[in-house]
Order: structure tokens, then C-alpha cells, then sequence
């Protein structure tokens, strides 16, 4: 690889890490640099923050990123909310347009500088709609993944549909991370076939540690509906182990829940340690005895990889793409979709019985290692792009 001349490709993308240890979209810096020994050289355009340079590099990876609205109204990106916040309010309307032209406009811009051989677009909308555009002006094959809120839009919003469609036919090449979301895609666009590439973790960062607690539950993750975490606090309720809740993130529903709480009477078995930065996560993993995973409707839930690279056993619900990550029994247990009963139910037997806890987040890590290492991730995406450069 080192002697043939390095693949150019262009990553759009509408969240990406801030700083260093930033948790947003950590996982495409991760495939970035694991790219690099495959002789794939990555450049990524993504909307800016709150006092982010317009420049930036992390560990080699260079990333421009583009203003699109006053600085007061620049809240659609890094929120995991984009989609609502477009349907509340009319300022996030106005500020979508100005997102949609400044990303083709820095698109183009880092073309005609980085001259990619093919430009990789993560989730449809936004990225993969300014990646036609992208694309196309140079007559650059586009490849477009889906990570699952995107595919979530597409099938909840007649109008994204067409546009949805638009996308994929006009991508060389369109992958999904998980096998879930594969057979969603092709619910609404049956002429299209996903490859299934999942996104890397970073094991270098999440390993085992060395004082796993006997008596703790950890949640991470946004506090929101989709999440899962109203079902969650009415399975501790239902619990017969009254064992300690960590709960990680934050979210628009974070004092609804505290609410849910109080009112359950279970208030004092929880902590709310709000966000916290990706390099602060594996010491939570590490400590937890059991990772638990309360969302529908996943497209992946990379969150489970992390716990089981830390050899924390995860228990969710049977749904989405968790299933790529768990298997029953084996990797992790998972419950009916939706029923708290059998959530609570499938959280005591872990407390039952230690000996299953450890099985389970030993073979846990196993799987993990195979499937989703960045070595491996890496792979599979250098061969998809030389594949669709292939004459």
C-alpha cells in the first residue's frame, strides 16, 4: 500500500469531534486515521460550533468547517436534534438553508484544494444531498452511509422520501451499519442494495479495567425519547435488585425525566452525570456491571460496542440495529421491544448471577474486537472505494 499512491476521499458529514475526546461523531475521526494504512488520505467538511476555528487537525486528519447562520442560531448541528429542531421553528428553517448552501460551498471549496477521487457523504440528509451536488458539479462517484436518524426522516416524512430516493440512486455506492437499517432502505427504495459496513471503535481507548462494581447499572446516551429512557426508568422501578443507576448524557428531556423519577420513587438510586467527553466514557464502562440499552429503533448502537470492549455486559431491547452487536444469550441478553417487564426481568437475572455477567462481557468483547475495530473498518471501506473507482 505504501508504494501505490494514496485514495483521496472527501468525508461531508454534519457531526464530527469538536475538540479532541469530543463524542460526536468520534467514530468517522477513528475510520479517518484508520484509513491511512490502507493509503486512503481523508479530508472532512463539517458545519461549525461555538468558538471552533474555521481549520482544524486531529491526528492528522484535516477537518474545514463552515458558519451558517448567526452565530445564535447556528444549534442545528451537534445536538442530535437537527430533525426537530427544523419542525419547531422557523429560524431553524431558514438556518437549514443556509446549512445546505455554506456545506456545498465548503464542499467545493475543499474539492478544488484536497482534488478527491471520490467524496464519502455520512447520513443522506444533510451530507449525502450536498454530496450530489458535490459530487456531480466534478463528476465524482458519491458513496453515502446511513447511520439510522436519517433513515428514521426518511420514513416518517413523506416529503424526504422522494429526495431519499434522489440520493441513492445518484451514490455509486450506499452502505448502513447494521444490517437493520439495510433491510429499512430497501423498504423504501427496494431498487437499492446497502452494503453493510459498520463504523469502527477506538480499542485502543475502550479496554477492560480493573474494579468492576457488583451493584451498578449504566446508561449513556442522549435524554430523549428515542432513547428509550422512560422505559428505562420504569423498568428500575420494577427491578427486584434495587442496585445503583449511572445515567450519562444529556438531552431536552433530562428534567422530565428527573420528574419521572421523583415520581417513581427511585430518585435516590440515580446520577445524572450529564455529557461527558468520549476519553471520560471507558472509566464508566469499565465500573459498570451491566450496560443497559432502553432504545427502539437503533441503527447501530455503537454505545454496546464500547461497553463490550470493557467487557460490560449489555442488556436491550430486542430492536433495530442492537441486533448486529448482541446476540441473545451469548453476547448479551436482550428483551421484547417495548416491554419494561421483561427489561427489568432480563437486568435481575444478571444480579443473579454474577458468573453470567462476566461470560457474557467476556464473549462480548471477543465479538467486538472481530466486527468493529478500526483495522476492520478501515478494510472494508478502502475496498469499497477502490471498487467504485474500479474501471
Amino acid at each position: 500500500m505504501a508504494d501505490a499512491p494514496a485514495l483521496r476521499v472527501l468525508f461531508l458529514t454534519h457531526s464530527y469531534p469538536r475538540v479532541p475526546g469530543d463524542a460526536a461523531g468520534s467514530f468517522l475521526l477513528h475510520l479517518a486515521i484508520a484509513l491511512r494504512t490502507e493509503g486512503v488520505d481523508v479530508r472532512v467538511v463539517a458545519p461549525a460550533g461555538h468558538d471552533l476555528p474555521d481549520h482544524d487537525v486531529f491526528d492528522g486528519i484535516r477537518v474545514d468547517r463552515f458558519r451558517y447562520a448567526p452565530r445564535r442560531y447556528e444549534n442545528l448541528a451537534y445536538t442530535g436534534e437537527m430533525a426537530q429542531e427544523v419542525q419547531r421553528s422557523w429560524s431553524a428553517k431558514f438556518a437549514l438553508v443556509g446549512f445546505l448552501g455554506a456545506e456545498f460551498a465548503a464542499g467545493t471549496r475543499a474539492r478544488r484544494a484536497f482534488a478527491p477521487h471520490l467524496v464519502h457523504a455520512h447520513w443522506w440528509f444533510p451530507g449525502g444531498l450536498v454530496g450530489t451536488w458535490v459530487a456531480g458539479l466534478a463528476g465524482l462517484p458519491l458513496v453515502t452511509t446511513m447511520h439510522g436518524t436519517d433513515v428514521r426522516l426518511a420514513r416518517a416524512n413523506g416529503f424526504a422520501r422522494p429526495l431519499f430516493r434522489r440520493v441513492l440512486h445518484q451514490s455509486r455506492a450506499v452502505t448502513t451499519v447494521s444490517r437493520w437499517l439495510a433491510d429499512e432502505v430497501r423498504e423504501i427504495a427496494p431498487d437499492v442494495s446497502p452494503l453493510i459496513a459498520p463504523m469502527p471503535v477506538s480499542t485502543s481507548l475502550f479496554h477492560p479495567g480493573n474494579a468492576r462494581a457488583a451493584d451498578r447499572v449504566l446508561f449513556v446516551g442522549r435524554l430523549n425519547a428515542q432513547k428509550g429512557v422512560a422505559l428505562l426508568l420504569d423498568a428500575i422501578a420494577r427491578m427486584r435488585h434495587r442496585v445503583a443507576f449511572d445515567l450519562v448524557g444529556d438531552g431536552p428531556d433530562a428534567a422530565a425525566f428527573r420528574a419521572q423519577a421523583d415520581q417513581l420513587g427511585i430518585a435516590d438510586r440515580l446520577t445524572w452525570h450529564g455529557a461527558r467527553k468520549q476519553t471520560e466514557l471507558p472509566a464508566f464502562f469499565q465500573r459498570a456491571s451491566v450496560l443497559v440499552v432502553p432504545s427502539l429503533g437503533e441503527g447501530l448502537g455503537l454505545v454496546a460496542v464500547e461497553a463490550q470492549l470493557c467487557e460490560a455486559p449489555v442488556v436491550a431491547f430486542d430492536s433495530g440495529g442492537i441486533t448486529d452487536t448482541i446476540t441473545h444469550g451469548e453476547t448479551g441478553l436482550l428483551a421484547a421491544p417495548g416491554d419494561v417487564d421483561a427489561l427489568a426481568a432480563a437486568l435481575d437475572r444478571l444480579f443473579d448471577d454474577a458468573e453470567l455477567r462476566m461470560a457474557l462481557g467476556r464473549a462480548g468483547r471477543m465479538s467486538a474486537l472481530g466486527d468493529f475495530s478500526p483495522e476492520s473498518a478501515a478494510r472494508r471501506y478502502a475496498t469499497l472505494y477502490r471498487s467504485v473507482l474500479a474501471p
